[in-house]
């Protein structure tokens, strides 16, 4: 059973360290939703787009109360959003968001982060032209129809609308992306997750030696615990 069960333990480890970094990221999104418009979600949109999400990727019900709850308290800590630009090598351009309560930590770490992984932090706003910002919302393709669904859906906004691994992916424009989840709520449908993506406006091809350099970055920004999302250009 050696091997076998060696690699279907490696599995499991990495897929309940995945889960615990979508959690840590999930909470802190609640935590910045509840600060910034109070602990209702029916009338704090974030707030309920953080709980749709958490409920996305199975997060206990008690956690995400214990969230709400923390985040009420006045001894919860500030989180301060931020966002950092670099490129990984082979000049693949990296956008870095982040929610941090010590930002000379984290910007600290994410240059380390940039020049171990042989790339460089650059000036915030010097990759803006590189990426779209969009509303990415996903339901379940199950019993809808496709055709129809994009019809009722261009006065909300969407852009895209298509099919994937058993998912609906709804494409917005950024200025789109409450009136899209207003609509999404009005009709009913059971959304999966719902936020905001830089999609690349262009793609960089490389080889499968480089990618794996590029890749080795962007896995090292991904496990740091102040970061919340890493964007790339990487085909």
């Amino acid at each position: 059973m050696g091997r076998a069960f060696e690699f279907r333990k490696a599995r499991k480890f990495k897929r309940w360290d995945k889960m615990s970094k979508a959690f840590t990221r999930l909470g802190k999104e609640i935590v910045i939703a509840v600060k910034e418009s109070g602990p209702n979600p029916e009338t704090n949109s974030r707030l309920r787009t953080a709980i749709q999400n958490a409920k996305g990727v199975n997060m206990p019900k008690d956690r995400i109360e214990a969230a709400i709850k923390r985040a009420s308290s006045k001894e919860e800590k500030d989180y301060e959003e931020v966002v950092y630009e670099g490129y990984a090598p082979h000049g693949i351009a990296v956008v870095v968001e982040c929610a941090t309560d010590n930002l000379n930590r984290t910007v600290a770490n994410v240059r380390m982060h940039f020049s171990k992984g042989g790339g460089s932090l650059g000036k915030t706003g010097s990759l803006d032209f590189l990426f779209d910002r969009k509303g990415i919302f996903k339901i379940p393709a199950e019993g809808i129809n496709l055709e129809e669904l994009e019809l009722e859906l261009i006065d909300f906004g969407a852009d895209d609308i298509y099919e994937h691994e058993e998912e609906i992916i709804i494409e917005t424009p950024f200025t789109e992306f409450g009136t899209m989840q207003k609509g999404l709520e009005e009709k009913g449908l059971n959304v999966i997750s719902s936020e905001v993506q830089r999609i690349p406006t262009t793609r960089t091809e490389l080889t499968e030696e480089q990618e794996e350099e590029v890749m080795n970055l962007i896995e090292r920004l991904e496990e740091d615990d102040d970061i919340q999302a890493v964007y790339h250009n990487m085909q």
